[in-house]
């Protein structure tokens, strides 16, 4: 069966309050599940610079937190809607802490700040659900070594840090890390429109950007977009893929029909990303060459 894995992000409060809630209906008309990475700390979304491709999509309020408004604590304020992802059997892991931070600094940042994130959202994740987190998503796809080398020394099963094509072990400046990644493998929406396209044609190339892939794909959505704005897109996404015959399933799922010990070794790279301003971390060339 064709298998797509679904990574859905909650950057803001808003979308954790009003998109999570809705998502998880769409999720269970579909007979689908996912896997919820999200940010958990304090929701500077206005002070975030550079990528405006999914900034111009958040409500008036959220674009003004941290700037002329005071930010909200996301794990705080919508404990609630966290939780009840987890009752409704879907996957939990985290996104960020500060999410709009780490996107602006990840890339250049010290070991110590990284590892400070890093931390701040595990306590916060062990607070709301009792339990240490399983795998981390950088926001933005951004990261840096320092935080890479954490997936592995904090455990995690698996982290979803960067684009790819399919499942690897990361190899970054010559060392492993043996925390296997699983790359966004599909464009996503907000890219997809900064085409002339309306929603509903991007939804479209989506769904042809899957059939035209080879073996399975993961997809990221957002709690701000397929889960508020564009919750008809998301409903054309998820409906057509079934009707296609994919099963819609968690990235944990995805990885655990692998044999992690036979996943390629690659290295990471930066790269820009069609639809997206600067640059991104993704799957490199496999690691030793060919």
């Amino acid at each position: 069966m064709k298998r797509i894995a679904l990574k859905i992000d909650v950057d803001t409060c808003h979308g954790a309050l009003y998109g999570v809630p809705a998502l998880l209906d769409m999720l269970q008309r579909h007979d689908a599940t996912a896997t919820f990475f999200f940010s958990l700390g304090p929701d500077y979304s206005g002070r975030q610079t550079g990528d405006d491709s999914l900034a111009r999509y958040y409500d008036r309020r959220t674009r003004l937190y941290g700037r002329l408004l005071p930010a909200p604590d996301i794990g705080r304020r919508a404990v609630a809607a966290l939780r009840q992802v987890r009752q409704a059997a879907c996957e939990v892991a985290i996104h960020a802490w500060n999410r709009a931070q780490w996107e602006n600094l990840a890339l250049n940042a010290a070991n110590e700040w990284s590892e400070q994130q890093l931390r701040l959202a595990c306590r916060r994740f062990e607070d709301i659900f009792a339990e240490s987190p399983f795998a981390h998503a950088a926001a933005g796809w951004r990261s840096n070594r320092h935080a890479l080398r954490l997936t592995q020394r904090l455990g995690f099963c698996y982290a979803s840090d960067c684009r790819g094509k399919f499942p690897f072990i990361p190899v970054i400046d010559g060392e492993l890390v043996h925390c296997p990644q699983l790359p966004t493998t599909l464009p996503t929406l907000d890219e997809m429109l900064a085409q002339p396209l309306t929603p509903l044609q991007a939804g479209e190339q989506i769904l042809a950007a899957a059939d035209a892939g080879v073996g399975d794909q993961v997809f990221t959505l957002r709690a701000e977009l397929e889960g508020m704005r564009f919750a008809d897109v998301g409903e054309q996404l998820l409906g057509g893929w079934r009707a296609r015959g994919y099963a819609l399933i968690t990235l944990r799922e995805l990885l655990g029909t692998r044999n992690i010990a036979q996943l390629p070794r690659h290295r990471l790279r930066l790269a820009e990303i069609p639809g997206r301003t600067g640059l991104r971390l993704c799957q490199g060339p496999l690691f030793p060459a060919d």
